[in-house]
């Protein structure tokens, strides 16, 4: 990543140098050119002021003037002719000895290079480029007039000196953009390590990391920054995920010491059972109805484990009808009756929402029930009651169940709805062949909460608990 961050920004720094160089060098070019046309025209236009005055103020003739003014135009890079209306030159001034090896004008012959520029030529100036015997020249040709007759002038100049200067840029450009670029890639090499100091100290902390040692965190940073804000989301994550690991751990130690006593009575019955064969059929009988028992509760067990598997991995299959929730609780109610007459407990149902309209999964709403008034009827003592309550609360429904219990001592409370978590440790051998291994109430709560609605502990103190569903309910 350093070397990829290297070679972007140092691409980008080339381009931008590449781009920055060639623009200037254009602007220069562009203000060597306009500064030296604005020379040769304002030297040509003194040559007109010169020849004007000597013919007009010294008497002489328009060609004698052209003459002597071109005679006395001394320049070390220019060179002044003058033409008449034919084309044919009138007058040139000396080579400057910066130009002395090009051709020379003669009194009959003109540069063919510029003939174009001379027939071209205007009031206004007319500038050209040429070469004469490898020399790059610069020629500027306006017309003027003295004493009625046409002239014109050509005022040229030696480009030497602007391109040995533009020389002098180019070679400046290509010694300065390399070292400039040298050191744009030490600095972005130097920058991108310093950069990932970082994020290579957080990924050696996160190899480190590992199922054992999940309570390990990555070193806080600057949290307004992005590497801040990415330890933050690192961090969380791990806590999420240790917390996942500890419910984890603990279920399958709750599942494994749930399953074992099933299976250790199990195995304990069908020895003794077969270790005497004396053994009556009444004996038998007594051993395999123990063994029908515990595996009615291992088959339960199992059965509610497989139930929250397949929740938790978003696999159980919902299957939503339109029911009237009224008539789902009452049959509920009816079901667990006859169980709770056995025990010795009064259930009393009441509501004041008939045929209150329901949409959802009616199979998992009747298991949920049933897990609030099993877990009921199994906590609360004989001679006891309990109250089932289905009531309209606006748009939603609220579904009470209290019992007349020993109650939740109020520091387990939080953790009632935990898998396998149970409240009451000393209850009899009867309740616990009969239970669900402390599975109903988690099971029960994911069934509000997969129906959009909630469950939770409404009161709990030494007459009793209420546990409360509330689910919300679609239009009419």
């Amino acid at each position: 990543m350093r070397a990829r961050l290297t070679l972007w920004y140092t691409g980008v720094v080339a381009l931008t140098l590449v781009v920055f160089s060639l623009l200037t060098y254009l602007y220069l070019v562009r203000a060597a050119q306009h500064r030296s046309d604005y020379s040769l025209a304002d030297a040509a236009n003194s040559v007109i002021s010169t020849v004007d005055t000597e013919a007009n103020d010294e008497g002489l003739s328009a060609d004698d003037a052209a003459k002597e003014a071109a005679g006395a135009f001394h320049s070390s890079e220019r060179v002044v002719a003058v033409y008449d209306e034919r084309n044919e030159i009138v007058a040139v001034s000396a080579l400057p000895q910066g130009l002395s090896h090009i051709d020379k004008w003669s009194s009959t012959s003109r540069p063919r290079q510029f003939s174009a520029l001379l027939t071209a030529a205007g009031t206004s100036p007319a500038f050209a480029t040429a070469n004469l015997s490898g020399e790059d020249l610069r020629a500027v040709c306006k017309v003027f007039d003295v004493k009625r007759r046409p002239y014109k002038v050509l005022m040229i100049q030696s480009l030497r000196e602007q391109t040995e200067g533009l020389a002098i840029a180019r070679r400046a450009f290509y010694l300065i953009n390399p070292l400039a670029l040298l050191l744009a890639s030490l600095g972005g090499y130097f920058l991108a390590r310093k950069s990932l100091a970082p994020v290579i100290a957080m990924a050696n902390q996160a190899e480190a990391i590992g199922a054992e040692n999940l309570e390990e965190r990555l070193a806080e940073l600057d949290p307004r920054n992005e590497l801040g804000r990415l330890v933050q989301s690192f961090n969380s994550l791990l806590s999420r995920l240790q917390a996942s690991f500890q419910t984890q751990r603990r279920f399958m130690a709750d599942a494994s010491h749930e399953l074992r006593t099933p299976v250790a009575i199990i195995r304990g019955e069908s020895e003794v059972a077969l270790s005497n064969e004396l053994r009556t059929a009444d004996e038998y009988r007594e051993s395999l109805a123990i063994v029908q028992d515990e595996g009615k509760r291992l088959a339960r067990i199992v059965e509610d484990m497989f139930t929250l598997a397949r929740a938790d991995a978003g696999q159980y299959p919902i299957e939503t009808s339109n029911m009237y929730l009224d008539e789902t609780v009452a049959h509920c109610v009816r079901s667990v009756d006859s169980l709770a007459t056995q025990h010795g407990l009064k259930l009393d149902y009441q509501t004041s929402a008939h045929e209150l309209f329901f949409t959802g999964d009616e199979r998992l709403l009747e298991r949920m029930t049933l897990n609030l008034l099993d877990n009921a009827i199994k906590y609360t003592p004989r001679g006891g009651s309990i109250c089932l309550r289905l009531d309209r609360n606006g748009s939603s429904c609220r579904l009470a169940i209290a019992d007349t219990g020993a109650g939740i001592p109020f520091e387990l409370q939080p953790r009632i709805f935990e898998r396998f978590f149970q409240a009451n440790q000393t209850r009899s051998r009867d309740v616990e062949r009969n239970g669900s291994a402390g599975l109903g109430l988690a099971i029960a709560r994911w069934i509000a909460e997969l129906h959009g609605g909630s469950l939770v502990l409404g009161e709990s103190n030494s007459e009793g608990s209420t546990f409360v569903a509330s689910l919300p309910l679609g239009p009419d």
